[in-house]
């Protein structure tokens, strides 16, 4: 898997890194138990601070897609396999921030998220 962050992108760099790994973990691209890059790996691949590739990751891990197992390594985490209600709500509360994150860097009102999200459920029960 390839990451790349452009510093003149409107979305965040963070938010450039999680993007590109949760598509890589949802087309299949990043498997269950595949190990991701350090914090430190990462941040000198991309010229980029460590702060940043900590934030990437903390999102991922708020959103249920990743683990860190201390001195071990981070992980990519069994999305399908059952998990409670609780950390489902969690996962979805992730969801929905990094998605008014992203709209934001982009330039749209949480508002407008919520109509365009709206919009695509009202089609998709069609």
């Amino acid at each position: 898997m390839k990451i790349t962050v452009r510093p003149d992108d409107m979305m965040p760099m963070y938010a450039q890194i999680v993007h590109q790994i949760r598509l890589a973990i949802l087309s299949g691209e990043l498997r269950v138990g595949d190990q991701l890059p350090t914090v430190r790996e990462l941040a000198v691949d991309l010229s980029v601070n460590t702060n940043t590739v900590g934030r990437a990751y903390m999102e991922l891990h708020r959103a249920g897609l990743i683990d860190t197992k201390q001195g071990v390594g981070t992980f990519v985490k069994d999305i399908s396999s059952a998990v409670s209600d609780r950390a489902r709500q969690e996962r979805l509360r992730g969801l929905a921030r990094t998605a008014l994150q992203e709209a934001a860097a982009i330039g749209f009102r949480s508002e407008q998220l919520i109509e365009a999200i709206e919009q695509e459920a009202s089609e998709e029960r069609r």
